[in-house]
This record gives C-alpha cells, structure tokens and sequence, in this order.
C-alpha cells in the first residue's frame, strides 16, 4: 500500500481534488491488510472525521482503484472489499464462518504457454480463530 503522502501525489497527478476527508481515508488505509469494507474505512474515518459520509468513502475508494493503487474484490462476504496489496501477485483465504480476508502467496508456474497478467483465486475455510470456535464447542 502507498503511504498516505504518494496517495495525495498520485490524486494530485490525475488532477484530482485534495481534500481533508480524503487524506483521512488515505490514513485509514494505511497498513491495513485487513481487506477493509467501504463500511470498515468508513467507521476509522469518522473517529476523526465524525461527519465524513459513507458516499465520499466509496467514492474515494473507487477513485483509488481506478487510479491502480487498490483492488476492488468481490470474495463473497456481501460487500466489496479493497486491497491495497497491487504490487504483489496473490490470491485470497477467506474464512467462511467470519469473513476474515488474508492474502496467500502462490506461483502456478507453467501456465500451459499463457503469459498471465493476473489471476484470482479464493481459498475458502476457516480461520485459525473461527477454528478454535469450532472445536471448542
């Protein structure tokens, strides 16, 4: 994920507006590799910004993935989720009991000739919290 400076750069680059409630997604986002919501973000948001809308988020959010700074993931959990991971090739664990997203290095090598550009793979199951639920009950 770029820092919230190289996202204010890359708006700026694209002759996008700089606003405050921007740069406070911007900061919400950082170091995050949970696959936030557009909810999610919006929650961190409004602990600094409490009059920040949710249309804003989204569109902020979208903003940055048509930019390429972050993906936008349909995994099945009923809302889109964002990854700011676009530098890495990855696919995804998604844990079928709380949602929980997590990023899974994996090369298939010998790709029958194609010369992949990208791919996306959902792992589905359960986390190793939901696990221990499981088994404890």
């Amino acid at each position: 994920m770029q820092s919230p400076e190289a996202l204010t750069d890359l708006f700026r680059a694209h002759g996008r507006k700089i606003t405050a409630q921007r740069q406070c997604i911007f900061r919400a986002l950082e170091g995050d590799v949970t696959h936030p919501s557009a909810e999610r973000v919006h929650e961190r948001v409004r602990r600094e910004m409490p009059n920040v809308s949710l249309k804003t988020v989204y569109h902020t959010l979208n903003d940055l993935a048509e930019l390429g700074a972050i993906s936008v993931l349909d995994v099945g959990t009923g809302s889109a989720r964002f990854d700011p991971n676009v530098e890495n090739t990855h696919h995804h664990l998604v844990c079928r009991s709380c949602g929980k997203v997590r990023d899974l290095a994996a090369e298939f090598p010998g790709a029958q000739g194609f010369d992949v550009e990208s791919a996306e793979v959902v792992f589905r199951g359960l986390c190793d919290e939901c696990r221990g639920v499981q088994v404890s009950k």
